[in-house]
């Protein structure tokens, strides 16, 4: 992309149009964490319940739980990221600019959804401050970015 605008590259290669639909579907790996391994153990046995999902999810713990959460939060954060970057992309904000914010803040939504599956809560909370504030950062960026 080499600092051009949107309208002069090909969004299809530009990561932070791609990092649109793979954001929307971080809440959904998480789901799978969260019923992974648990589809093949009948219901009556405690595995997964597809006729009422919620309360299945609703009594787990451990890290099934903390996978549900991380799910949850995950789309928290969606909507102010696809703003942000619907907004940024809308002011053709350089795709190089655009792109190191969207890779920034899937890489830290991963280490959050990895850091709520393995119980660091200081370093989640942490993690999460920092794709906020990438969100930001993107939401801002035609006024620094070009």
């Amino acid at each position: 992309c080499q600092g051009r605008s949107v309208q002069e590259s090909n969004p299809m290669y530009s990561f932070a149009h791609w990092s649109l639909p793979l954001a929307a579907f971080l809440p959904i790996f998480c789901a799978g964490l969260a019923k992974r391994g648990q589809f093949t153990v009948p219901a009556s046995q405690g595995g997964y319940d597809n006729h009422e999902p919620r309360a299945w999810l609703a009594r787990q713990t451990g890290s099934r739980a903390r996978a549900n959460a991380a799910q949850a939060n995950s789309f928290e954060a969606l909507p102010f990221y696809l703003a942000a970057m619907l907004w940024a992309l809308s002011q053709q904000v350089p795709m190089p600019v655009l792109d190191l914010l969207a890779g920034a803040w899937i890489a830290s939504r991963c280490a959050y959804i990895a850091c709520y599956w393995h119980d660091l809560s200081t370093w989640r909370s942490i993690v999460w401050l920092v794709a906020q504030l990438l969100s930001l950062a993107v939401f801002t960026s035609p006024l620094w970015g070009r």
